[in-house]
């Protein structure tokens, strides 16, 4: 299966940006998309050809919101983690396959001032680490994808030292991420790709894409054991549209 992931930055203007084009060009099999803005009723008259739309929408109008793109219908749906206070801004939406669950997940931002860091690292990131652990008691292996909002090591950011304490690399996001890979599950890109200067976003200020000053916030991350499936991992800078750029894993 081909799978790509997209944070699309608002789903009504990606369409006005050749979002449609990229979907039929992509030849994925399914395509996550996060930060959508949008409930279902704001995009219904979209025909997405070949695709079946799954939707989580915020409670709150025009903010966050995911949405998988899906071929083949899944075997079942998931929505949200099953705690109501981190399911109301519409971040997580699950689809079961016969062999693995694919989790589509638009992390909480801790915000400048880091004004949200405190639920991110201390509510947030226990409960998707506990909603994982449990979904895996099922028996089938996980795919997650998404924007996740931390860049885990130095060379995931263009300028690491004065990015120290600012919102996405803190040492607490960069600790809870490094400890959901020590759980049992591995950053797909890394498994191809070791070296530096690979990003997924960049600031809208100073030309920082031009300049390929950015982070790479947005990742596929899979159980250990689908390692050997793994046939590749990808980031599609050239794909414009949003701030941030697709990336893509393709398994066996």
């Amino acid at each position: 299966m081909k799978l790509v992931s997209w944070n699309v930055n608002g789903i009504r203007a990606s369409l006005k940006k050749g979002l449609l084009g990229y979907v039929e060009a992509s030849g994925a099999d399914a395509i996550c998309l996060q930060e959508t803005k949008a409930h279902p009723g704001d995009v219904q008259h979209v025909e997405w050809p070949g695709y079946h739309a799954l939707w989580n929408s915020a409670d709150k109008k025009g903010y966050s919101g995911t949405a998988i793109l899906t071929r083949t219908r899944p075997l079942s749906v998931s929505i949200g983690i099953g705690v109501k206070e981190h399911d109301r801004e519409g971040r997580v939406l699950a689809a079961e396959y016969p062999d693995f669950w694919l989790i589509n997940v638009y992390q909480p931002n801790s915000q400048r001032g880091l004004t949200r860091h405190g639920y991110r690292t201390g509510e947030w990131d226990p409960a998707f680490a506990a909603y994982l652990r449990k979904l895996g008691r099922k028996g089938k292996p996980i795919i997650f994808c998404g924007d996740l909002n931390v860049a885990h090591t130095e060379i995931d950011l263009t300028n690491p030292k004065s990015n120290r304490r600012n919102a996405g690399f803190t040492d607490e996001e960069r600790t809870n991420f490094g400890a959901l890979l020590k759980a049992g599950f591995v950053d797909t890109f890394r498994e191809f790709e070791p070296g530096p200067g690979h990003h997924t976003w960049w600031s809208q200020r100073m030309d920082c894409r031009p300049r390929n000053i950015g982070w790479r916030v947005d990742y596929f991350v899979a159980s250990a054991g689908l390692r050997p499936a793994l046939k590749r991992a990808w980031i599609s800078p050239e794909v414009m549209g949003s701030d941030h750029c697709p990336v893509g894993l393709e398994v066996a």
